[in-house]
């Protein structure tokens, strides 16, 4: 990875690991991810939070935390601290998860929601009255707000780590890099999220907040005016993106840049490169889709349902990208001594296979047992991307924070 320390690049440092490690390492991840579930998210479970957009939210914002931890501060100021990594990783997965309950509950609905874009707070909601404005549907358009704004977050922070990486500030100390990052990642999704979303969620309430969102500019060809057309679309992106940077080690872009810490060319290249892919990937699910269940139209419901079809290629890319942080982290030490195309092919078929048995698991007759979730494919109520982001921050938190302890040794910061 771009701007990472050393020590996650397929946890090859310390003890050997091997393919039986891994196996035996993502099993016990598996039940600790099932344990969390039906601890936080389980319908009939503890706490109960999947309804499914309140639990979405916290879990896309833990992710975001972890990402900003890693990748755009690139842990400062905490990279140079010896820490052994037990404790590191216990550090900062607290810190993550503070940052989690301070954006949410602090950020959004006690300050910006309160002072500033009333769809933020579910209390302003309710506050500022109106058709449905009763907890739960306000919660629930609250977090739909949050989810688009920091899945916006997301793209954008991988984006910048896997091609512009430390550029411009390569010369400059770590504090202010980091500093720079934050700044320049935060306007970038401020923007994409004032366009991709922003109108959507003005359209979510009665009557429809024209004075601050214009009419969603998609609705005209996508035959919906839900932002699930952009989210599909972004995840797709995000696919590629974590292909690029976690399985083919940069490659091709990283060509472009001489010292391996990223540039403007290399940036560029890397985003044009993931839109381009990620718009085919895009199209060619939502031809597949029509396959199966012919095309789909407006008003049209469950599978019907355009913005079902949008959403669920960006579910599918879900799928793919927790399986190449799977491989990366668990058997990213395979084919350690083919050259770097023979790995890359390697390591994305199993990353697409992975992603094709996460999709047959999730839609089985054993997942709904184990997770309570509604049985069928297009349920309104069924969300795939919660349980793929619950089980992807415990694995970006072992890849990034444990250095993948106790898999492997890792090393001091």
């Amino acid at each position: 990875m771009i701007a990472t320390t050393k020590g996650t690049e397929g946890l090859a440092t310390g003890r050997g690991t091997g393919a039986l490690m891994g196996v035996v390492n993502l099993a016990v991840v598996f039940a600790a991810v099932s344990g969390l579930w039906y601890v936080f998210m389980h319908p009939n479970g503890v706490m109960a939070l999947y309804t499914p957009m309140y639990g979405f939210s916290l879990l896309v914002v833990l992710v975001a935390s972890i990402v900003l931890i890693s990748k755009v501060i690139n842990f400062y100021p905490l990279a140079e601290v010896p820490l052994a990594p037990a404790v590191r990783g216990v550090v900062l997965t607290v810190a993550a998860l503070a940052m989690m309950f301070v954006l949410v509950y602090g950020v959004f609905w006690g300050f910006i929601g309160r002072l500033g874009i009333t769809y933020f707070s579910p209390q302003s909601i309710v506050e500022a009255g109106g058709v449905g404005a009763e907890i739960f549907n306000a919660r629930e358009n609250a977090s739909t707000a949050i989810i688009y704004l920091f899945t916006a977050f997301l793209w954008v922070a991988l984006s910048w780590s896997a091609g512009f990486g430390r550029w411009p500030w390569k010369d400059g100390g770590e504090g202010a890099a980091a500093l720079g990052r934050l700044g320049v990642v935060g306007v970038l999704t401020v923007i994409a999220y004032v366009v991709l979303f922003h109108p959507h969620v003005s359209y979510l309430f009665y009557p429809a907040q024209t004075m601050a969102g214009v009419e969603p500019w998609w609705a005209s060809w996508a035959m919906t005016s839900s932002a699930y057309y952009n989210l599909g679309l972004l995840l797709c992106l995000v696919m590629w993106m974590v292909v690029f940077d976690a399985l083919w080690d940069g490659y091709p872009w990283r060509a472009l840049d001489k010292d391996g810490s990223g540039s403007f060319v290399r940036g560029i290249a890397t985003l044009v490169g993931s839109a381009v892919l990620g718009v085919v990937t895009f199209v060619i699910m939502l031809r597949v889709m029509e396959v199966f269940w012919f095309e789909p139209f407006e008003g049209g419901q469950y599978t019907d349902a355009p913005y079902f079809r949008y959403l669920h290629a960006g579910e599918m890319a879900g799928f793919v990208i927790l399986a190449a942080f799977v491989v990366k982290t668990y058997f990213g030490t395979l084919m350690d001594g083919a050259g770097i195309w023979v790995k890359a092919a390697v390591r994305t078929a199993l990353a697409a296979l992975g992603g094709a048995v996460l999709y047959l698991f999730y839609y089985s007759e054993l997942s709904t047992l184990l997770l309570g979730k509604v049985p069928g494919v297009g349920q309104p109520e069924d969300t795939p991307l919660v349980w793929t982001l619950l089980f992807l921050s415990v694995v970006l938190a072992q890849l990034e924070f444990f250095r993948g302890w106790p898999l492997s040794r890792g090393d001091e910061a």
